[in-house]
């Protein structure tokens, strides 16, 4: 099933005869094209908006809710063609069923507003051209899991439909277990602890999140590896997957990632290009052998110079 064509964002009104019926299932029957599960992905994606506010696919719309489309790229994931210039893209691992990739900051996972090409998508297809072969309900082919753009590290990319769905499952059940490395702004009282807070939008700023009581059940594991002058190396493992977590829950104790201006100080002592947050390590079951398989990513140059700058300063 192709994906509908919509060339610029489309607002629907719901009626009294629409009132209560899940948003994908709404989209799926008003709008046409796409299946609910591609309606799915790109309510996840923060593609569609109810109310100027994102939601999730199993919100029940209301009589006069008022619903954007954005708009979707004139081709869907399926045909699309890898870009000509070669993108970075470092494999640590790779097999006929996934591969383990060390991502570069600054790299998009997939075509969004401002970023229609040069994304991670793009990269895929040009190392793994069987990509493109993938049906167009299947979203955007390889991606299992996200990182966000200025985060760098490991990342999992399945090969097939089948193995995306497999190891979709495992980070569902909190099967996989990722580590990272994170650089804070001060010192946090205990050397280990666990933070329990609530994730969802910011009611003050909605393309942020923040800890709410509303928000969805989240819990981050930390240890101090360092200190260093007035910061301190963490190492941080998430036990769930909520967006920005890891950024929000340590913001939210007091000790934001350095160089994160979304979350931290606008002006910060250490000066660096972007936020220090890298997915070191991750664990997970293949799907096919059932082996146990761990992996890691080196920190990079910019992260590395900026440790080495605060060992050489003055404690």
């Amino acid at each position: 099933m192709t994906e509908a064509r919509v060339t610029e964002v489309e607002r629907l009104t719901v009626g009294l005869e629409a009132a209560g019926q899940r948003l994908d299932r709404f989209l799926a029957e008003s709008v046409g094209g796409p299946s609910r599960t591609t309606w799915q992905r790109r309510i996840a994606a923060g593609e569609v908006l109810v109310n100027h506010v994102p939601a999730r696919a199993g919100y029940r719309v209301a009589a006069g809710d008022v619903i954007e489309v954005a708009p979707v790229p004139e081709a869907p994931p399926k045909a699309q063609e890898p870009a000509t210039a070669a993108l970075p893209l470092t494999v640590i691992y790779e097999d006929d069923e996934l591969a383990v990739l060390d991502k570069p900051a600054g790299l998009v996972i997939h075509p969004a507003h401002g970023h229609a090409t040069g994304t991670l998508a793009d990269a895929l297809l040009q190392r793994f051209p069987e990509l493109a072969r993938w049906p167009a309900e299947e979203g955007y082919p390889g991606v299992v899991h996200r990182l966000d753009r200025d985060t760098s590290g490991v990342l999992l990319v399945a090969r097939t439909p089948a193995v995306r769905d497999a190891l979709r499952a495992q980070f569902k059940a909190g099967a996989v277990r990722k580590v990272y490395w994170a650089l804070v702004i001060g010192h946090p009282k205990q050397q280990r602890a666990r933070i329990e807070a609530p994730i969802g939008r910011d009611p003050a700023e909605r393309k942020r999140m923040a800890v709410v009581p509303d928000g969805r059940p989240a819990a981050t594991e930390y240890h101090v590896l360092e200190h260093l002058g007035s910061y301190s190396l963490l190492e941080v493992r998430p036990q769930t997957g909520r967006t920005h977590q890891i950024r929000v829950h340590l913001a939210a104790i007091g000790h934001p990632i350095a160089g994160d201006r979304v979350y931290g100080p606008q002006r910060q002592k250490l000066a660096l290009p972007r936020m220090f947050l890298h997915a070191r390590q991750i664990t997970f079951c293949h799907p096919k052998t059932g082996r146990e398989m761990t992996f890691q990513a080196p920190l990079p140059a910019d992260l590395a110079q900026a440790l080495d700058q605060l060992r050489a300063s003055p404690r």
